[in-house]
């Protein structure tokens, strides 16, 4: 499917999708504790279903309808590879999981996930006594499970993925010994992590993470079965607080204002751009402002990337942003693919490695590959409707790995789209 974009004033109010990282981690938790977990507002999304449908395939039984019912603590060896798609959460934390069933589990995925890292992952797993390979460090992921994780030290390098933390902490309190998870180097996107501790706390574990994040310890322990309420999506509200920046007034609502979440960093870095923005008890609301080029670091908010080099493009004068690194093993590489969406639209562009430097200006519709990426393909649509003359995004069903609902969202409240 494509959809066609044309310049829109956009005004209403929005209800953010329910988060798709606190999803992923309330269907392991509610599979690892003993009994019947019930997820209350969760995300079904493509990468969340993938999450669902292997856990499945090892034995959790589960009931969904507006709530999601999760029957935990019982694994069985599955019968075919665990086919995560193109979910990256999926199959890190799966390979995790793989090491307390007794079985081999093979990981596995789409050409996309094909080219994520794992090594760090499996090296982690055999340095706690768990036998895991793959091939040059990439998925598909072998898991020779015994039904335990004998336990003990590891060293995880932070600066690649957190989700190696994340996935190794999950499983830690199931461990024939305690664990305790060294960071090799600065961590990076941190505050995963700690919505990942924040969700084991939850469940009844409470982890010690040292105050540099350096290494963090995991207690022995059963998680409880709980109900979980899975609170709104900085991720995906970022997009829509992004359109009320560039675009008119908008309000997103069912956003919790303290949460752990990275991506609540959309506000702090729209009010360094100069953005008009009004926060409520669970609400922000955002008028078109007049923005202005930043210098920012995203080492901790990498998913943001996307829409903030978007918003930049539009701001005035030059923008650097930094700590991009890791951006090029996302859905797709996302330095790369921002690049030359903007490009094409005319936008002047600087990248390196770990840099893009873009000066802001005057813009023109396109025709954008998003490269499968569904945050790609939702920043192009929010820029598409402050730029002249129309803008084509291809493959733009890519958002259903993140927020469904995206495309008639935005076209409630204003947007000018054609589907075709």
């Amino acid at each position: 499917m494509k959809v066609e974009i044309q310049k829109s004033v956009l005004e209403g109010k929005v209800k953010a999708p329910s988060s798709k990282s606190m999803t992923h981690r309330a269907l392991i938790l509610g599979s690892l504790a003993k009994g019947k977990t019930t997820i209350i507002s969760p995300l079904d999304s493509e990468d969340t279903q993938a999450t669902s449908r292997v856990l499945e395939q090892i034995g959790i039984k589960q009931v969904k309808d507006r709530k999601w019912t999760i029957y935990g603590g019982d694994f069985k060896a599955p019968e075919e590879r665990l086919f995560c798609h193109e979910s990256g959460t999926t199959l890190r934390f799966m390979t995790a999981v793989s090491a307390l069933v007794d079985g081999k589990c093979v990981m596995d995925g789409d050409e996309g996930l094909r080219r994520r890292p794992i090594k760090p992952l499996i090296d982690s797993l055999n340095q706690l006594g768990v036998k895991a390979d793959s091939i040059y460090g990439y998925p598909p992921v072998t898991v020779h499970g015994k039904g335990k994780i004998p336990g003990g030290n590891t060293v995880i390098p932070g600066d690649i993925s957190s989700q190696f933390v994340s996935a190794i902490l999950l499983v830690s309190p199931l461990a024939e010994n305690p664990i305790q998870v060294n960071i090799s180097t600065r961590l990076e996107s941190k505050p995963y992590v700690d919505m990942t501790i924040d969700a084991m706390k939850s469940f009844g574990i409470k982890a010690q993470k040292e105050k540099d994040y350096s290494y963090l310890k995991i207690p022995l322990g059963e998680y409880r079965p709980v109900s979980f309420n899975v609170e709104g999506d900085w991720s995906s509200a970022a997009f829509l607080i992004a359109s009320g920046a560039l675009l008119g007034d908008v309000t997103v609502s069912n956003l919790n204002i303290e949460s752990n979440q990275a991506d609540r960093q959309i506000i702090p870095i729209l009010e360094c751009m100069g953005a008009c923005i009004e926060k409520g008890r669970d609400t922000i609301n955002v008028t078109k402002s007049e923005l202005k080029g930043i210098r920012y670091d995203m080492r901790d908010c990498p998913d943001l990337f996307p829409i903030i080099i978007a918003l930049c493009s539009k701001a005035k004068g030059k923008s650097t942003l930094t700590g991009l690194k890791r951006l090029r093993i996302k859905e797709s590489d996302r330095i790369k693919s921002m690049s030359l969406g903007l490009q094409k639209m005319g936008a002047e562009v600087i990248l390196d490695e770990d840099f893009l430097r873009i000066n802001g200006g005057e813009l023109r519709g396109a025709v954008i590959d998003p490269f499968n990426d569904h945050r790609i393909a939702m920043s192009f649509g929010v820029l598409g409707m402050a730029v002249d003359g129309k803008t084509t995004i291809t493959n733009s069903e890519c958002v259903n790995k993140s927020y469904p609902g995206f495309w008639d969202c935005i076209e409630e409240i204003g947007a000018d789209i054609r589907r075709f």
